[in-house]
């Protein structure tokens, strides 16, 4: 008779539950760890991506709010140009100062100027400036063109005088200055399109 007790095949004593050597462990735990490090670094990456569109966003509404505040008094702005330039032309109507006018005349010149100043110097502090196109080159972004006139003594293309000047508001562009634009004389622009071949 057999005394010897039946061995379990599930027994660690057996082949197929006998304990892990020491390299099998470690291969377990480096398995493990490695498993452990890439989720983490996924999450680090999910991390980085989230706190870059947080603060994209963030910057994004900070633009958004400071273009709102800049730019929403544009139609207050325009008006108070247009008032300016009235002021302007009131004053522009004001005959030329001469020895002998009234002296009314002249206070009423020295007190509309003084009004100007002040006037143009509170926009100025908010925001809004008046521009004088005046011998630049035109441009079709800030420059409306009312006419183009023939002249010899200013560059084709540059702005003679201006009708009325322009007006931005923190850099944009409010009013558009009306302008009259320089063009070449026909016979300097045949002289460029025909030159003349000297005769030998």
């Amino acid at each position: 008779m057999n005394t010897e007790p039946e061995k379990n095949p599930t027994d660690p004593g057996t082949a197929a539950g006998a304990p892990e050597t020491p390299e099998q462990l470690m291969q377990a735990a480096s398995a493990r760890i490695a498993e452990l490090e890439a989720e983490r670094d996924e999450m680090k990456d999910r991390w980085v991506r989230a706190e870059a569109e947080t603060s994209n966003v963030r910057a994004r509404t900070r633009r958004e709010i400071d273009e709102t505040r800049q730019y929403a008094v544009q139609k207050f702005a325009a008006d108070v140009a247009e008032a300016a330039e009235n002021l302007r032309r009131g004053l522009d109507a004001i005959p030329q100062a001469t020895e002998d006018e009234p002296e009314i005349v002249s206070r009423l010149r020295e007190g509309f100027a003084g009004v100007e100043r002040s006037f143009l110097a509170l926009m100025e502090r908010n925001g809004i400036k008046r521009e004088d196109p005046t011998g630049q080159k035109f441009d079709p972004n800030m420059h409306q063109a009312m006419a183009e006139q023939e002249s010899a003594a200013h560059v084709p293309g540059t702005v003679m005088h201006a009708w009325t000047l322009g007006w931005t508001l923190n850099g944009r562009l409010l009013r558009p200055a009306m302008v009259v634009v320089a063009k070449a004389p026909p016979d300097e622009i045949t002289a460029d399109r025909h030159p003349v071949d000297t005769i030998a």
